[in-house]
């Protein structure tokens, strides 16, 4: 953790000049369809509310809702620092670094970007449940989106590249898609929040990987699935 400060310390203007890189287009793109937003959206986005409402069934439902619960603040968060611990304990802690960082740093830019943007949620007389705060992005598209795909660049260089990465892909998208099933975004609000961690996850990657090169290498993630079984 100590080396982990240092970096931080080191490479702030850096790290901060990338959360800045992912931040600033957002806003930018909030200003140029400011009174879209203000009027629900574009008109895709309530075309696909309706359709989602539409097909809506009691075991989908359920679904939605386990999956709103296992990525949200009481559990997601336990399970990033679970994995991270786990990758510590197997000699690999600039990856358990690198999750942890991936994850922390897209739920503080989703902070940001709601506080900046403060879009109000849809018409909650059709959605599922209700949640407090700001719809625009999606907290829960941004954190699970930046936690899977810091798990696929993790096992990317390992025997485990596609069954980590075709999970980690089904799983953020059925949470961006989940998000919108159950009413409580727009489908911008998960599609910007998805390629907003993405970017923030491959260039925090990028500088990570210059200061602790056995990120891009597999020795000891290659058999943490076999040690986990």
């Amino acid at each position: 953790m100590s080396s982990f400060l240092v970096f931080v310390r080191r490479h702030w203007q850096l790290l901060l000049g990338l959360a800045l890189g992912v931040l600033l287009p957002l806003v930018f793109v909030a200003d140029l369809t400011e009174d879209i937003f203000r009027d629900g959206g574009f008109p895709w986005d309530q075309g696909l509310l309706e359709w989602y409402r539409a097909h809506r069934t009691p075991g989908l439902t359920a679904l939605a809702r386990a999956m709103a619960e296992i990525g949200g603040v009481r559990i997601l968060p336990v399970l990033t620092l679970g994995l991270a611990l786990l990758l510590a304990l197997r000699h690999t802690r600039p990856q358990g670094l690198f999750l942890v960082s991936s994850v922390l740093g897209a739920t503080l830019l989703n902070v940001a970007a709601k506080a900046a943007f403060h879009r109000a949620r849809p018409d909650t007389l059709g959605a599922v449940l209700t949640e407090p705060g700001f719809s625009f992005p999606s907290g829960h598209a941004m954190a699970n989106t930046a936690f899977a795909a810091a798990l696929v660049l993790i096992f990317w260089p390992t025997r485990w590249r596609w069954p980590v990465t075709v999970a980690a892909l089904l799983w953020a998208v059925g949470i961006c898609a989940s998000r919108n099933y159950l009413g409580v975004h727009y489908p911008t609000d998960v599609l910007v929040g998805f390629l907003s961690s993405v970017a923030w996850v491959a260039g925090l990657y990028a500088v990570m990987s210059r200061r602790w090169p056995s990120l891009r290498r597999a020795q000891g993630v290659d058999t943490l699935p076999a040690r986990v079984r």
